[in-house]
């Protein structure tokens, strides 16, 4: 796979209709650009239709304001058999100054799916840049906590109503 297929970047502009009642983008707007550009990503990267089987870390650090433009930066920084861990960055500025700030951070896992939603393999990243290295390792920890959020949260499964 070339570089270029790795990352992905996203524009959108704040409009109107993504605010909410305290007059900044609601983040509700905020998490489907993370997914376009999730998707976007490792459907590049895999060469497969993708689904999201994982949001979280999700850190809204600033907030947007309408007519901002917002850029979605996403970056394969781990593969397992079918899925893909997207890093995610989230930036706004003034269309007119182009001064960038973070206003969003995640990690997004998609999964390659075949035609009966059933998982495909994916192409195999390695890490050769000591950055890349360091996000990937990042990622497998995540994923081990992960797997502990997960049994944690068993016993709020089937029982909030």
């Amino acid at each position: 796979m070339s570089q270029s297929q790795r990352d992905i970047k996203l524009r959108f502009l704040a409009e109107p209709q993504d605010v909410n009642f305290g007059g900044k983008v609601h983040g509700g707007a905020v998490m489907k650009w993370i997914d376009l550009a999730a998707y976007a990503c490792a459907a590049g990267w895999s060469g497969r239709y993708c689904v999201t089987a994982y949001a979280g870390g999700i850190r809204f650090v600033a907030p947007i304001h309408v007519g901002s433009l917002v850029e979605v930066a996403a970056k394969v920084v781990y593969t397992g058999t079918s899925s893909m861990h997207i890093a995610i960055e989230v930036n706004a500025c003034d269309p007119k100054s182009l001064n960038r700030r973070t206003t969003t951070t995640c990690i997004v896992i998609m999964v390659a799916v075949d035609q009966n939603g059933q998982p495909e393999k994916v192409p195999q990243w390695e890490p050769v840049e000591e950055e890349d290295i360091v996000q990937r390792e990042s990622a497998i920890r995540l994923m081990d906590m992960r797997k502990e959020i997960g049994e944690e949260m068993q016993c709020f499964h089937n029982k909030i109503s």
